[in-house]
């Protein structure tokens, strides 16, 4: 077999954004525009290609990233090179913040994204959230404001919200003829045309000249557009000084270049189950990069250590990064991967570098959402699966066993929030702790853990909703039944000043003893920047064998903070001092030592409690907003600013804040009888910060 589309007719992209902005929908839209589906699916109706999991049918979003393929040739632009047909491969993500483990590992693959903004609300928290995401991989951006035709849609507001809160760099490609309900068509800046429809499930859009009253707005947009572009190109500047004209063809090109440099966010609008979608699938192929267009992968040569590069081209070795482990109730284990270079085929053998272990190829799938479509061989640019891989995670390198590399991994958060679970029967639990290890190995942001004192199993994950969904996914999947205790706050304990101290082990048992003795000094350090251990032993003081088990022992001492046992972040520890014994030394005696230093140093050093602090955004009708803004207050949050949203009749008021996570707990059902079920919110953790004294000393007395 050979490929069928070339490298520069492929496009890997994600639909990102806030939850309820309308990225399913949009897919929605994409497939059916495509011909891949015959009717748009409606989120709430339970009935959508990509949101296939029945927790996403039941509470209308989406869960878990869904990938799926489809073809489009472009209908209002002719392309740079006018091959036939495009392939598009799509990853509708999750935004719930709970969920956003599932952004990030797809931002890692993809090498472009549309963000969608809901367009009566603009920029909201995980807008900003999947924003930095994407900066954090250079992912090259288009934006779209939806729901632009629905009550409170406004373009121009969320435009000036992407530029307030994100980015100056966003320029409109589009602007909307009309408003709210009478939208009914968008002016192309590029071709200065107004393409209209009388109806969203119109087959096709109606190019006219653009309405006498949007002159004048589109001359200014397209004019701030040009003059961003030109100067990214010495000859199109050259003509514009001259008063040239600038061809279509030219003018797209340019707009490909800045936004594939990161220069522009092109911002298109509309809404996402419409016709207009059109001009989105064109502005994918025209704007958003192929493989090629990207440098070539870097990785490391185990052997070696050296850093080396996999150019995107099939004739290269193969290599992959697997993004998403999921265990499919038909097929199994399923790993999703993406392939830098090379080609893979069904029955070949693969080297997993991170695991350092071969595996064989059995069946390599295409996934459309949950139904899977065979193929036996993939190319480079391509996203597929493998069904059966054993020992595989999520961000292992996959490679050719003869060309070993290893790709940068994918870090995810910590877990805020823990609950503990029991099986609710003697024969549950077997099946619990089956249930438990294989949604670990899908979801690198859910944890399990023992609570030595309690014996209980501990399941840590990024909020309620989270772990609801977790324990739902249980009971259904694996028939599993569990009880589950009140939510638990993942704090952590920390140090505000320097100190030092000496860990000294000895103990004689009348055959050879044990000898250890270290001196350490501790200090603090930035939030988020970790433990550090530094070796200042100089002389052979102590034998450099001894030194990593004295660091392993003071890592392991970092499990236990002092105060009430929670770990120990944000510490440098400095090994300076100490002896050793001929013949009772040995690391076990120095491991001990050195945890015994660092509880002594740490007690010494102010220790504290730190609490995980969340963003929260609530949305409230005006009536609510002194109930709503002293019900935050209450729960010792911090009211950072108040906006307005929609006219004076049907005013919204939008209030960012900061709450500790404690206070949070069932606060959508809070907030429901504060406003009779009127407002909305959503939350996304922060940052860390230092717990009041008095709510610490009640943090120690329950630990005890």
């Amino acid at each position: 077999m050979s490929r069928k589309y070339k490298f520069k007719n492929i496009r890997n992209i994600g639909i990102i954004a806030h939850i309820d902005a309308g990225k399913t929908t949009i897919t929605e839209g994409i497939l059916y525009l495509t011909g891949i589906t015959h009717k748009i699916g409606i989120v709430h109706g339970g009935d959508t290609q990509m949101d296939w999991m029945e927790q996403e049918k039941e509470r209308g979003i989406t869960i878990t990233s869904a990938a799926t393929t489809c073809f489009w040739i472009p209908k209002h632009y002719a392309p740079q090179d006018p091959d036939k047909e495009y392939l598009i491969n799509i990853i509708d993500t999750p935004g719930h913040i709970d969920f956003t483990v599932e952004v990030q590992r797809s931002l890692r693959v993809l090498d472009g994204a549309v963000v969608v903004f809901d367009g009566k609300m603009g920029v909201e928290p995980q807008s900003e959230t999947v924003w930095r995401q994407s900066d954090k991989f250079n992912v090259p951006r288009l934006c779209f404001i939806n729901k632009i035709n629905q009550v409170g849609g406004d373009f121009y507001k969320s435009l000036d919200s992407i530029k307030d809160r994100l980015t100056s760099d966003v320029y409109p490609l589009q602007i909307p003829i009309g408003f709210e309900k009478d939208i009914k068509g968008v002016v192309d800046l590029v071709k200065m045309k107004a393409y209209v429809y009388n109806d969203f499930h119109d087959k096709e859009l109606i190019e006219e000249e653009i309405p006498e009253d949007l002159k004048e707005k589109a001359e200014k947009y397209r004019q701030e557009l040009l003059e961003k572009i030109v100067e990214s190109d010495d000859a199109l500047t050259e003509k514009y000084l001259n008063n040239k004209e600038i061809t279509e063809q030219e003018f797209v090109k340019a707009i490909r270049e800045c936004t594939l440099a990161g220069n522009i966010f092109p911002v298109f609008c509309g809404d996402g189950r419409g016709v207009i979608m059109e001009t989105l699938l064109d502005a994918v192929v025209n704007y958003l990069p192929a493989p090629v267009d990207l440098p070539p992968v870097t990785g490391i040569e185990p052997k070696t250590d050296k850093e080396i590069t996999r150019e995107t081209s099939d004739d290269a070795p193969f290599s992959s990064l697997a993004f998403k482990i999921a265990t499919d109730p038909y097929v199994g284990h399923l790993c999703y991967f993406r392939i830098y270079s090379g080609i893979l085929e069904s029955g070949s053998y693969i080297l997993n570098t991170s695991t350092n272990k071969k595996e064989r190829v059995g069946r390599i799938v295409r996934m459309h959402a949950n139904k899977r479509e065979e193929v036996k061989e993939v190319y480079a640019g391509d996203i597929a699966a493998i069904v059966g891989l054993k020992g595989t995670t999520t961000g292992d390198t996959l490679c050719d066993p003869e060309e070993p590399i290893i790709l940068e991994n994918i870090e995810f958060p910590e877990p805020v929030i823990s609950i503990a679970i029991e099986p609710k029967t003697k024969a549950d639990q077997e099946k619990m702790a089956l249930s438990l290890r294989k949604l670990a190995e899908e979801d690198p942001t859910f944890k399990i853990k023992g609570d030595p004192e309690t014996g209980q199993t501990i399941i840590s994950g990024m909020g309620e909703l989270h772990l609801e969904v977790i324990v739902d996914r249980m009971r259904r999947e694996f028939s599993v039944e569990a009880n589950i205790g009140k939510p638990q706050v993942a704090y952590r304990e920390t140090i505000k000043s320097n100190s030092q101290a000496e860990g000294k082990y000895i103990r004689q048992t009348g055959g050879r003893g044990q000898y250890g003795h270290v001196l350490i000094r501790i200090e603090p350090k930035e939030q988020g920047q970790g433990f550090e251990f530094v070796n200042e032993i100089k002389g052979g003081i102590i034998p450099q064998e001894y030194i990593p088990a004295i660091g392993k022992g003071i890592k392991e001492a970092m499990d236990r903070g002092v105060l009430a046992g929670y770990p120990l972040v944000d510490i440098k520890v400095t090994l300076y001092d100490g002896s050793y014994h001929d013949v009772d030394s040995s690391e076990s005696a120095f491991k001990i030592a050195g945890s015994m230093a660092l509880q002594t140093a740490v007690k010494r050093a102010d220790p504290i409690i730190l609490e995980p602090i969340m963003k929260l955004q609530v949305t409230t009708p005006e009536d609510f907003m002194g109930d709503v803004v002293g019900d935050i207050n209450s729960k010792r949050g911090r009211i950072e600013k108040m906006e307005d949203r929609g006219e004076r009749s049907s005013l919204i008021k939008i209030i960012d804040s900061y709450v500790p996570l404690a206070s949070m707990f069932g606060y959508a059902t809070q907030l429901r009888s504060i406003s009779q079920g009127r407002a909305n919110f959503s939350m996304e953790f922060d940052h860390y910060e230092e717990v009041p004294k008095n709510v610490a000393e009640g943090i120690i007395g329950e630990k005890k």
